[in-house]
This record gives C-alpha cells, sequence and structure tokens, in this order.
C-alpha cells in the first residue's frame, strides 16, 4: 500500500513543530505515513492546491495561507466560512474540504489547563490578527456570554466586532484600541479569561502588548505563543493561573489527524513529541 502524505505549508514554516508529533502519532498508530512542513510562497498557493488533489491526504494550513487558501477549495465547513479561515484540509478522490480545528484547540487546552468552559463567560482577546477570526466565531457558536477586543489598530477590532454582531446579533461584542488603559482595564476586569493573540512575546525584547499590572487577579491568562513572554511571566509570578501555546498546537493538531484517518489521535504521544521538541 502506497504510503499516505500529510503537510503543513506556510511561509515561513521550517519553525514549525507539527511533523515532529504527527509523526509520532502516526507511528503510534501503526499508519503507513508521514507527515512533512512545506514552504509555500503566497504566489505558487494555487500551484500547490492543484498538486496536493493528485499527492496529498491532507494538510496543515499556517500563515499567512489560511485565508488565502479559500479560493482553490472545493468545499468548507460552516465555521470555517464564518471566520473566512482554514487550518485543515481533507484530500479525497481529488476533492479539497477546509475546516478550522484553531477553535477547537483552544477550547481543548483551555479546559484541559483551566477546566474553562466558553459558554456563559466572557472573554477579551487581545489582538485581532491572524488566528483571532476563528478563535473569536468558536466562541460566538459555543455561547460565550461576552466578547471583547483589544487591537493596536483600533479599526481592525471594529471590522470584527460588526462581523460577529451581524451572524450573532444578541452576543454582547465590544472593541477598544490596545493604548486605551482605561477601556482594557475594564475589559480585563469583567473577563473570566484573557487571549493574547499578538506577536509580541516572539522576541525576547519584545513589549508586552498590554501593562502586565492590568491584568487582574481573579482571570485566567492564555497566551498563544510558545514562548514564555513578559505577560505570561507577571501573571504566573503573581498568581494568575496562566498556560501558554503549546497546547493549543497539541490540540488542534490531534484534532486535524482525527479528522484525517477517521481515528482518535494519540494526545499524549502526541503531547511527549510536542514538549520534547519545543524544549529542545
Amino acid at each position: 500500500m502506497q504510503k499516505k502524505l500529510y503537510a503543513v505549508i506556510g511561509c515561513p514554516v521550517a519553525h514549525s513543530l507539527s511533523p515532529v508529533m504527527h509523526n509520532a502519532a502516526l507511528k503510534a498508530l501503526g499508519l503507513s505515513a508521514e507527515y512533512i512542513a512545506l514552504l509555500v510562497q503566497p504566489d505558487a498557493l494555487e500551484a500547490f492546491a492543484r498538486e496536493a488533489r493528485e499527492k496529498l491526504a491532507g494538510f496543515n494550513i499556517t500563515v499567512p495561507h489560511k485565508n488565502a487558501i479559500l479560493p482553490f477549495l472545493d468545499e468548507i465547513s460552516h465555521n470555517a466560512a464564518l471566520a473566512g479561515s482554514v487550518n485543515t484540509v481533507t484530500v479525497s478522490d481529488g476533492r479539497l474540504s477546509g475546516t478550522s480545528t484553531d477553535g477547537y484547540g483552544l477550547e481543548a487546552a483551555l479546559r484541559e489547563s483551566f477546566s474553562y468552559e466558553i459558554s456563559g463567560n466572557t472573554v477579551t482577546f487581545i489582538g485581532c490578527g491572524g488566528v483571532v477570526k476563528a478563535l473569536a466565531f468558536h466562541f460566538a457558536l459555543k455561547g460565550a456570554g461576552k466578547i471583547r477586543l483589544l487591537n493596536r489598530t483600533l479599526e481592525t477590532a471594529v471590522k470584527l466586532a460588526d462581523h460577529l454582531r451581524t451572524e450573532f446579533p444578541a452576543l454582547d461584542i465590544a472593541a477598544a484600541p490596545l493604548g486605551d488603559e482605561e477601556r482594557t482595564e475594564a475589559f480585563l476586569n469583567e473577563s473570566r479569561l484573557a487571549v493574547q493573540c499578538t506577536s509580541l512575546g516572539l522576541k525576547k525584547d519584545d513589549p508586552a502588548p498590554i501593562r502586565p499590572e492590568l491584568l487582574p487577579r481573579g482571570i485566567f491568562f492564555y497566551d498563544t505563543i510558545y514562548k514564555r513572554t513578559k505577560l505570561f511571566d507577571y501573571a504566573e509570578t503573581h498568581g494568575i493561573p496562566a498556560s501558554g501555546g503549546l497546547t493549543m498546537l497539541l490540540h488542534q493538531g490531534a484534532k486535524s489527524l482525527s479528522i484525517w484517518t477517521g481515528i482518535e489521535a494519540p494526545v499524549e504521544v502526541m503531547r511527549k513529541a510536542l514538549y520534547e521538541a519545543a524544549e529542545s
């Protein structure tokens, strides 16, 4: 039987930890398959999609292709259509079917880290770029009580808020600029959870996106960045329950694997491989 090939595509993509955890899982499941990282330049995305129909069994998508891939797919799930974002594509009989497991990944990570349930609770997203649209729509679909959006560029946050309001008219949504400390503090004080979604913290000398002292003691703090950021360190030092992005990566990846194979993913095998790779 021919070995199945799975991939993660992005630009850049060499830093991705997905291959190590997926290959550990495929081996544990005894499947004749391999998962690789593929660098795909933006202008080569359409050509990649054509080739994927013949050569891949499925693929994950990271920046900057989560939105750009949409025109080249045959169908997308309801949640992906709402968010305008896809991170998981299944290839079957030459057809490309897209969905997003990002929201599921964060939900599972929050349940694991904090026993946090989305329904009825208020969340503040710090930053509105990249994956936030998919996350916000997932929270709305899961019955979030209130959604608060903070972003350096207010226009981006307002646009997302308006989009959410169109789809979920009864949902309490508000947006504010990151520079407005009064509103930032108000948002955080009414929230059970803060999710840090900016890229600040990827570099060691990056400043925190908000003044750390604005984080209230009674909040859960989740940072989508894998590394220890200034906000993460502050939260941990001051007794605020905090967790980092590896758990989200783990659970969204496990969900992708289950979608492709129809088999429950070996989460603990994937966790061990992922954490070891992250520490090396």
